[in-house]
């Protein structure tokens, strides 16, 4: 049954301006400015005022705008008149770049250049090597598809079988698995070594084929081959006792093994791989024992309201009458500069809610960032921050996310001074993160051939004030990225 009925509702709705600086909250100090090269390519009334290098303001818009629609309201019945967008234009203020542009460099001058390395990917490098191998043409189809499906660690991780059907229905080469597995062997003997593995074990014993056979090194083949199993959980006893050696010969054995590569791909793979260079969102500098903290705004452009557009504003302002075409040109000049200034506001606003945050754990974190001692850092969560900078979580959540701040002891992740609070013997609070270091510390001084394990780690850390359970000794353990005992047993 349909039917009609009024209903009154009270909903909570973000506005696009508070959507925008949600956006513009989260986002790094490089992702910043090439949003702010977007919004300048989107939006033709913002303009970087670096570029054009006058100091205008943009005061009196507001009421320029109002101005315009109320002159449009009452001369909409007005007959239309022609529209010349060059009445708005200044022929003397727009001259071309060209026209100003003047070479007065010298041959006594220094040229300034920044160099930058070029190289060859992994795979293009084993694709330059199969030249010089004696294959005929059905065999380089085949070489090139394998190389193909090798991994960025030079692992051939692709069955065989599937290859098969790839060269049937893409290369339209009806082939087996014994002749793929033959060319295989090809792309193998090719540099670096242990290229076109199919598994870890495969790898090293690619490697060791090439090394100078001597005693170590046949006793490190015979491990991997027969007690590679043991080898990988560290079972050294086991592997002494069968393979009836003593552990100064397994020590070497290991060591030929530990100089092996088991990622063969990644020794050519690092010089196309371009250095990622954490640029920090905050500066704070140690003064004399005063904290100083400063926003990263070297490469943020300072914005303003396109000067063109506010004179074609004050060009409407002037005209009282209007025709159609420059009432909907006045709509849209409208629109881009509310548009413009709600991005110039968003813009000062993220920047004083990020340092009102950061200034506020700075103040909370003090002796940290003093001194740069983790045991100094206290139990920190959003809800601290939040009440101390009287914004909400989320808030404080977007602007620790994917942040940097670079203080006098290294460039650190801002969510990464966020912890939370556990009580010592003695009732005191102390931050999660300084029991890792604890714990860190001591797996650092710990006798490589007989590691803590999770228990005795335990008992240390109750030793030393901290009551915790093992299962959280092996949780902390973890999260540091430490393997258990047995894997970090040396010999």
């Amino acid at each position: 049954m349909l039917n009609q009925k009024l209903q009154q509702k009270l909903l909570q709705k973000l506005s696009p301006q508070q959507i925008m600086l949600m956006k513009l909250l989260q986002i790094p100090t490089m992702a910043l400015e090439q949003r702010i090269k977007q919004e300048i390519e989107e939006n033709p009334a913002l303009e970087d005022l670096s570029e054009s290098g006058e100091d205008l303001s943009d005061e009196g818009i507001s009421q320029n705008i109002n101005e315009n629609e109320d002159e449009s309201q009452e001369d909409s019945n007005d007959a239309d008149e022609e529209f010349d967008l060059s009445d708005y234009f200044d022929e003397d203020e727009y001259i071309p770049a060209y026209k100003t542009s003047a070479n007065n460099t010298s041959r006594d001058d220094d040229q300034v250049q920044m160099p930058y390395a070029a190289g060859i990917s992994f795979h293009e490098f084993l694709n330059s090597q199969l030249g010089m191998q004696d294959l005929d043409e059905r065999q380089m189809i085949i070489a090139r598809t394998i190389i193909g499906n090798l991994d960025d660690s030079g692992y051939l991780q692709r069955d065989v079988n599937a290859m098969i059907d790839d060269f049937a229905f893409s290369q339209n080469l009806i082939t087996d698995k014994k002749e793929i597995l033959e060319v295989l062997k090809v792309v193998q003997e090719l540099d670096p070594p242990g290229v076109g593995a199919r598994n870890l074990r495969e790898c090293l014993l690619l490697q060791l084929e090439r090394l100078e056979n001597t005693d170590p090194v046949k006793l490190a083949t015979e491990v991997i081959e027969k007690y590679f199993d043991e080898f990988v959980k560290k079972h050294y006893d086991k592997i002494v006792k069968r393979a009836k050696i003593t552990e100064e010969e397994l020590k070497l054995a290991v060591d030929e093994i530990i100089r092996l590569n088991p990622k063969p791909g990644n020794s050519v793979g690092e010089t196309e791989r371009i250095s990622q260079y954490i640029i920090p969102d905050f500066i704070i500098y140690n003064k004399n024992g005063e904290l100083e903290l400063s926003l990263n705004n070297r490469n943020t452009p300072e914005l303003r309201i396109n000067r063109t557009y506010l004179n074609m504003m004050e060009s409407f302002s002037e005209n009282k009458r209007n025709s159609t075409q420059q009432k909907e040109a006045l709509s849209f000049i409208k629109q881009k500069i509310d548009s413009a200034r709600w991005f110039i506001d968003a813009i000062k606003q993220r920047e004083n809610t990020l340092y009102v945050t950061m200034k506020a754990i700075m103040d909370y974190q003090r002796d940290y960032f003093l001194e740069g001692d983790e045991i100094l850092l206290k139990p920190m969560i959003l809800k601290d921050i939040a009440e101390i900078v009287s914004l909400d979580i989320s808030t404080v959540s977007r602007v620790a996310n994917s942040k940097y701040v670079q203080t006098p002891f290294g460039t650190f992740l801002l969510k990464s001074f966020f912890s939370e609070s556990m009580q010592t013997d003695s009732g005191e609070e102390v931050s999660t993160r300084e029991i890792k270091s604890v714990l860190s510390d001591c797996i650092d001084s710990e006798n490589k051939s007989k590691p803590y394990t999770d228990d005795q780690l335990t008992e240390i850390l109750k030793e030393k004030g901290y009551n915790i359970a093992r299962r959280t000794v092996a949780k902390y353990r973890e999260q540091l990225n430490i393997p258990v005992a047995r894997l970090r047993k040396e010999l």
